[in-house]
């Protein structure tokens, strides 16, 4: 009997991650895709290209197998955080489809390196820039997840559709009059607590 596999289990994570963030586009709108539902701007679309950017550069720039596809929102005359949102010149296929291509190119250094693997992230400061396989993993994971919440809350916004996949709602009303009912109960709570 073998002991549990970090590297699968880690790999495992991102992959939730990955599919929880696209699976909160399904069954929206083109406007609900690419709507600012927050101050910041924050949108589903956005999430899925920042992502693509993110695996873009910490897995095969950092391990030696810079991906071909060019991002040009990455570069030093790009408007600033213009991988946080889409362009209208962006469609959601297009998007997806770069966020695929770049997962897949990320599963293959995943699969074709050791936890232990030495890279280097060249935008980050030293000494950060010299990571290991499994840093990065960490690192991603940690992010990916990250939006996904991001993407739960704005999803949630849209339409009221909570949790991480279809069928696994992590809220435990799912009936939405019970939903609106809790939350009034939470709202005079907080009301009274000031």
């Amino acid at each position: 009997m073998t002991g549990p596999d970090l590297k699968a289990d880690l790999h495992g994570y991102l992959r939730v991650a990955r599919a929880a963030v696209v699976w909160k586009l399904d069954g929206l709108s083109e406007y609900d895709v690419r709507r600012p539902l927050v101050a910041t701007g924050t949108n589903l679309l956005g999430i899925v290209k920042h992502l693509a950017t993110v695996e873009w550069g910490h897995f095969g720039a950092a391990f030696g197998r810079p991906d071909p596809l060019s991002l040009p929102w990455t570069s030093d005359t790009a408007e600033p955080d213009a991988d946080m949102w889409a362009a209208e010149n962006e469609s959601r296929e297009e998007l997806l489809d770069l966020y695929h291509q770049v997962c897949a190119a990320s599963d293959a250094v995943i699969d074709d390196h050791g936890l232990h693997a030495i890279g280097h992230v060249p935008w980050w400061p030293e000494p950060a820039r010299t990571v290991t396989l499994q840093h990065i993993l960490i690192h991603t994971i940690a992010e990916a997840h990250r939006h996904a919440g991001h993407s739960d809350i704005v999803r949630e916004l849209v339409d009221g559709t909570a949790g991480y996949m279809d069928g696994a709602g992590l809220v435990g009303r799912e009936d939405p009059a019970a939903r609106r009912q809790q939350r009034d109960r939470l709202e005079a709570i907080a009301r009274r607590a000031h």
